[in-house]
């Protein structure tokens, strides 16, 4: 089944390192439809959540990215992302114009919260699995081309929203949840040589977010690796090996993100561009402007006219680094 070809775009806060809420228990299932062309400098940034999620590549090509995975996606393609896991998606190529659907669910809809019987028969098996974090989705193998189904008819069913729909979706979610555990979890456990959570990734999501609570404040490379109780050179190396970014170059990119938000909102601090380089943790505007026009080609003061002039050409969707 085809998914539709209008659905929405996934909420501006929705891709962050986040708890449910109490409104996502009642129903915690969503189905975004993401236009890369449209995203702040062009991808999905790192972050991670407790729902799994399911992505199909609608158009074009991307890269989905892991602490130690580089995964090439084509038009009809998927990926499978167990719940926690770090990643991110960029463009395969210079062409930015790829497009995909994003399902999201939190596993426990499946049984019911608190239904420790059945979480521990099916649920914990695949959770707290130390070996399953992501499964390539193509249609060409049989298990995968499951999967595609029943998330494509998860899509469909989401969009028209019928009624009874959130029924109809448990069904299609229970019936992939039981291809995972007839199929890739016994595959996993034969093939997989190394059961251990990456201490890389570990790191870095602990370092991501003291960055998301202090990029206002003077963080040193000092300061960043003993949040995280390491050297300053063993936090370089990780940053390296799992973002391939240096911790200063994440934090700048994070504090720009931070800025254009800040712009678009018409945040107050952003009716001034030296009170917007100090509210994001600049200590002089010039430097600010240097890095500003490094990583989107423009000047802060240019963003906001051309923002101004042409906001549906100059808006990004502010889920994404």
């Amino acid at each position: 089944m085809q998914p539709p070809s209008t659905p929405s775009n996934p909420d501006p806060d929705y891709y962050t390192n986040r708890t449910l809420t109490d409104t996502e228990i009642g129903y915690p299932v969503h189905v975004y439809f993401i236009e890369l062309s449209k995203m702040y400098m062009h991808r999905i940034r790192w972050h991670w959540h407790p729902e799994f999620e399911v992505i199909i590549v609608n158009h074009g090509e991307v890269e989905f990215l892991t602490d130690d995975q580089k995964i090439r996606l084509k038009a009809g393609q998927g990926i499978l992302i167990n719940q926690n896991t770090m990643h991110a998606i960029q463009p395969a190529t210079e062409d930015v114009n790829c497009s995909l659907y994003s399902t999201v669910f939190h596993p426990s809809f499946l049984f019911g919260y608190g239904n420790t019987v059945m979480s521990g028969k099916y649920l914990t098996p695949i959770l707290s699995s130390p070996i399953f974090r992501t499964k390539l989705l193509d249609e060409q193998d049989p298990v995968a081309e499951k999967i595609l189904d029943a998330i494509n008819s998860v899509i469909a069913v989401n969009m028209t929203k019928k009624y009874g729909y959130e029924l109809v979706t448990k069904s299609y979610l229970c019936q992939l949840w039981v291809t995972l555990l007839e199929n890739v979890i016994p595959q996993n456990v034969k093939t997989h040589k190394n059961g251990s959570l990456s201490l890389d990734e570990s790191r870095v999501k602990e370092a991501i977010l003291y960055i998301e609570n202090h990029y206002a404040d003077h963080i040193t490379l000092d300061e960043l690796a003993s949040s995280i109780h390491i050297s300053k050179s063993e936090c370089c190396r990780c940053f390296k090996r799992t973002l391939k970014v240096t911790p200063i170059e994440y934090l700048m990119k994070y504090r720009i993100f931070r800025a254009v938000s800040m712009i678009q909102s018409d945040d107050p601090h952003a009716r001034s561009m030296s009170d917007l380089a100090f509210a994001v943790g600049f200590n002089n505007a010039s430097y600010f402007n240097k890095v500003f026009k490094q990583f989107l080609k423009c000047t802060p003061s240019e963003y906001k006219k051309e923002l101004k002039q042409d906001p549906l050409n100059h808006s990004f969707d502010m889920t994404t680094i």
